[in-house]
């Protein structure tokens, strides 16, 4: 776990990754703070981080405070952070996200969300926090039925992808990381539960690899080459999610992830059940039997399991979600073996400093 690897073009001094994590402290009008930056700094002396999910666009935006990458002003803010982190030596990528079906209304001023097909995500999420509010905890709302994009949405999107990019080489980034794992956009489009298109995006699995395909061209066109990843979890039925054959489709993602050259792919695949389900069926193998770069693999490790990983030649590099809220630290720790802190997750996803940023090294 302390061997430099590389992946792509990015040069890691160590195989512990921090995975992004949504912790909602941009501000209201989702730019990124000052306390970001700090946040990200006590955590730069990871291989690499993967910044939370960073919304390319109005439309893809339904989390209350979490950040964005549209326009100039969440460009600046972002700048602050990718100073802290180089400052502090470490690295750092954007990962571009695009919620699709999973966006409330409510943020959206009334408007449905969009998605491949008219059918709404399983479950709740937080709406908005009502004018003059002052709990701790956000209300909860059922997803809804999101309308079925058209061409002209589905290039738009694209095309946003292409522009949030743009504005994260602006924001001083080494990189970036196209999210199409969890349940949003991408894996919306990926997944057989999810698209029910019959046009050239939907049906076939080539079909639904097509909206994935036109977002790496446009990022890929922008980027350095070797500076973009990809974040997966074709097994992964949470949301609503689902495919007939995550194998078939893990091995085809790894076909397209050659044909552009990417960095790395960002395999979520749970070792242990908790924040998502052990996969009853492993992808991995026909992950790599398509896909001869870097892989990251996350999912309920400790440290002397990620070193199992990585000396096994499963992964590349292993990264850390929920262990990094509330250790900073975590690279030492494992190093060193010193017990890791609990986090207080009521403030996981709501609140300021508290619970964010407070959280001390072990001594």
């Amino acid at each position: 776990m302390f061997k430099p690897v590389e992946l792509g073009a990015l040069h890691l001094p160590n195989r512990i990754v921090m995975a992004p994590l949504t912790r909602a402290r941009a501000d209201e009008r989702h730019v990124p703070t000052t306390m970001m930056a700090e946040y990200y700094a006590q955590r730069a002396d990871c291989g690499l981080i993967v910044s939370e999910a960073t919304a390319v666009e109005r439309q893809g935006m339904g989390w209350y405070r979490a950040p964005g990458i549209w326009n100039e002003e969440m460009v600046t803010g972002w700048r602050g952070v990718t100073e802290a982190v180089h400052r502090a030596g470490g690295r750092i990528l954007c990962q571009l996200w695009h919620m699709g079906r999973l966006v409330l209304p409510d943020y959206l001023d009334g408007e449905l969300p969009i998605g491949p097909s008219a059918i709404a995500g399983e479950g709740e999420t937080f709406a908005p926090r009502p004018a003059g509010d002052q709990s701790l905890f956000l209300p909860m709302k059922p997803y809804v039925v999101p309308r079925e994009m058209t061409q002209a949405d589905i290039d738009r999107v694209v095309a946003a992808y292409r522009s949030a990019a743009e504005n994260a080489l602006k924001a001083g980034f080494d990189g970036v990381e196209i999210h199409g794992a969890n349940g949003y956009i991408i894996d919306q489009f990926l997944q057989s539960k999810t698209n029910r298109r019959t046009d050239g995006y939907g049906g076939t699995l080539e079909s639904r690899l097509r909206l994935l395909a036109e977002i790496a061209a446009a990022v890929t066109a922008v980027m350095k080459p070797g500076t973009v990843g990809l974040r997966i979890s074709p097994t992964s039925e949470r949301k609503g999610m689902g495919d007939e054959d995550p194998g078939a489709l893990a091995q085809g993602i790894g076909e397209l992830c050659s044909r552009f050259q990417l960095a790395y792919v960002h395999l979520i695949e749970p070792i242990a059940s908790g924040f998502m389900e052990k996969p009853r069926n492993p992808v991995m193998d026909r992950l790599r039997a398509s896909y001869s770069g870097g892989v990251v693999q996350n999912g309920s490790f400790d440290g002397y399991s990620a070193a199992a990983y990585v000396e096994a030649g499963q992964a590349d590099a292993i990264s850390f979600g929920r262990p990094y809220i509330a250790n900073p630290d975590l690279v030492r720790r494992i190093e060193h073996d010193i017990p890791l802190a609990d986090a207080n997750f009521d403030y996981a996803y709501v609140g300021e400093e508290k619970g964010y940023t407070d959280y001390p090294a072990a001594t």
